[in-house]
């Protein structure tokens, strides 16, 4: 019986610790993807030692220079989450750090969230 793919985001799938995002600031790429989402990545190596070399890993920053309430950048960044966890399998050819950064001043419905995490993705993949 062919696997399925699941649908979950998990701890492991989160980018936190201060080298490893000093690392993908550095060494990673820039690319604006659409009007609202730029994106940093950085394709990792297998052989890099990690525990959780296995998924990739993504960090979303909304500014606050944007956004001055709290509740609105947090809910941006569930919604690029929960975009990320339903298309996540786009990348499959590769383990990426991936940094979204929301670069518009409005509030966006999530179908243009998940259009454009979709896009940033399927642009990803297809770069390696």
């Amino acid at each position: 019986m062919p696997e399925l793919s699941r649908h979950t985001f998990s701890k492991s799938e989160r980018l936190c610790g201060k080298k490893d995002i000093d690392r993908l600031l550095k060494k990673g790429r820039y690319w604006r993807v659409s009007d609202s989402f730029r994106i940093c990545f950085l394709r990792r190596e297998l052989s890099e030692p990690r525990e959780d070399n296995e998924t990739s890993r993504i960090m979303v920053s909304v500014p606050k220079k944007l956004f001055k309430r709290a509740v609105k950048r947090n809910r941006i960044k569930r919604l690029v989450r929960e975009s990320y966890r339903l298309n996540k399998g786009l990348l499959s050819d590769g383990l990426y750090d991936i940094q979204f950064i929301y670069t518009s001043a409005e509030l966006p419905p999530y179908e243009k969230v998940s259009s454009d995490v979709t896009k940033a993705l399927s642009f990803i993949s297809g770069l390696s």
